[in-house]
């Protein structure tokens, strides 16, 4: 798995009909270290003035935006950074190593194995693609609700061997994982780091309109679930069709007999019971105790000692499996890092508010009409710089409230905006998610870009017509 990972990572080729080769992830993202370095000594330093809002956290000041002492990032600067976006990122970092290795425990026991496996003999045929939209609801619903989202990460390569099992493929796999998620922070409903955020420095009531928010979410899915159903049926119908018809997934892949055939018994029945317990948990302390990362990693561990507990494994094998599930992950968590490492450049050369700044000024002379659809737009952009959905929030949401009330759009359709823009698009910019979700399913990144960017149009499509009736509603 973990040289899965590497290989992917590594090869990084989009086409050989096309002769195009996208360098190895790490080349790539140090590249735009280097590119935010080197913008740095040619955009004006700049940066907007801060406070605490009520609920203690850091906000720009709307209209404070002033120009500072250039602090251009110099090359051993630009190399320094790369370790600082590894320590900036090390909540994150340790979150993920700890999601995946306990949640990997939980895969390991098979119980999502045999969940599939009753689905499969229930459903046969094309209608095995129900599948589909069944897992993308159940992620996108803990991604609504909870902020799931690194917490799923250790499922793309259990999926992706059920995927090929059913006779798909590993985009089919990695999809259902990765574009569920995405689309729940796009159409969430009541997920506390994004929304919740938002809402607050908007001045708004905490988890007000979720109403059309789950309706938004419901229409965002219903595109990607068709989307994806019509490739995996295409795939089915033909192998041949496949965008990596004739890659190795050995380590990934199991057949479709010994999935169909897997057992489903009082234990793999008691450790999804326990999973269900363990989401409720997690909601109930989010919501009532405000739990972070710290609180829910206590419970992911929670959920792999008692796994292991039900399934009548020693410690030692416990342990054996938890050092696997790290050994898997480390690639993935070494692109975060170093991701983060573009946002420290930014900040170090004072240009990250003056990139805000110059994005926010053309829509201040927009037709109210025009104005939301232009807000979906920039925190998409923004979304490349700025990945992490609370540090959007808190760098765009205190602009984007005041300037909704100036062009007469509601600061709901400039909260809208910002989780559209946050949502789906982690798994599209190199910043993000992308390569993470790719490396683990052992695809190329430019291989998912080549599947996913059809995609991400249609559901970006989409979004600009809830934008357009939420504004024409005046919601």
């Amino acid at each position: 798995m973990a040289n899965d990972v590497k290989e992917s990572a590594s090869q990084g080729k989009d086409s050989k009909k096309k002769g195009f080769r996208l360098p190895h992830i790490f080349v790539l993202l140090v590249g735009i270290i280097l590119i935010c370095a080197l913008a740095s000594w040619v955009l004006p330093a700049g940066e907007f003035e801060r406070v605490q809002n009520a609920d203690r956290r850091t906000v720009v000041v709307q209209g404070t935006y002033h120009r500072v002492d250039s602090s251009p990032v110099g090359l051993f600067a630009a190399v320094k950074a790369i370790y600082g976006g590894m320590v900036d990122a090390a909540s994150v970092v340790f979150f993920v190593f700890i999601a995946y290795a306990s949640i990997s425990i939980l895969i390991s026991t098979g119980a999502f194995n045999g969940l599939v496996a009753g689905l499969l003999r229930t459903f046969g045929g094309r209608a095995r693609t129900i599948v589909i939209p069944i897992f993308i609801l159940i992620m996108g619903v803990a991604a609504s609700t909870i902020g799931m989202f690194e917490e799923a990460l250790p499922f793309i390569p259990i999926f992706v061997g059920i995927s090929i099992a059913m006779g798909y493929d590993a985009i089919v796999g990695i999809a259902i994982i990765a574009v569920g998620v995405g689309l729940g922070y796009s159409g969430a409903a009541m997920n506390p780091f994004t929304v919740g955020i938002a809402q607050s420095i908007a001045e708004l009531p905490a988890m007000s309109g979720a109403g059309y928010r789950v309706a938004c979410h419901v229409a965002m899915m219903v595109v990607a679930s068709l989307y994806t159903m019509r490739y995996a049926l295409k795939i089915q119908a033909d192998p041949t069709k496949s965008l990596v018809y004739g890659e190795d997934f050995s380590k990934l892949a199991m057949d479709e007999k010994t999935l169909a055939e897997h057992p489903f018994g009082i234990r793999e029945k008691l450790v999804l019971f326990t999973f269900a317990v363990a989401i409720v948990a997690i909601v109930y302390g989010s919501k009532v105790h405000h739990w972070y990362f710290e609180e829910i990693c206590g419970v992911f561990l929670l959920i792999a000692v008692v796994s292991a507990a039900i399934m009548g494994w020693s410690p030692n094998t416990l342990a054996e499996k938890m050092v696997s599930g790290l050994s898997e992950i480390t690639m993935a968590c070494m692109m975060i890092g170093l991701a983060r490492g573009i946002l420290v450049v930014l900040r170090q050369g004072r240009i990250i508010d003056t990139v805000v700044y110059g994005m926010s000024i053309p829509l201040e002379g927009l037709p109210t009409w025009l104005a939301g659809e232009a807000m979906l737009v920039m925190q998409t952009l923004l979304n490349f710089l700025i990945p992490s959905g609370s540090g959007q929030a808190s760098t765009s949401m205190p602009i984007m409230a005041p300037l909704a009330d100036i062009l007469g759009v509601s600061r709901q359709v400039a909260v809208l905006a910002f989780q559209f823009g946050d949502g789906i698009s982690n798994i599209l910019w190199p910043t993000a998610f992308a390569p993470v979700v790719a490396g683990l399913g052992g695809v190329r990144l430019g291989t998912w870009w080549r599947w996913f960017v059809p995609l991400f149009m249609w559901i970006l499509a989409t979004q600009m017509v809830l934008i357009a009736v939420a504004t024409a509603i005046g919601w």
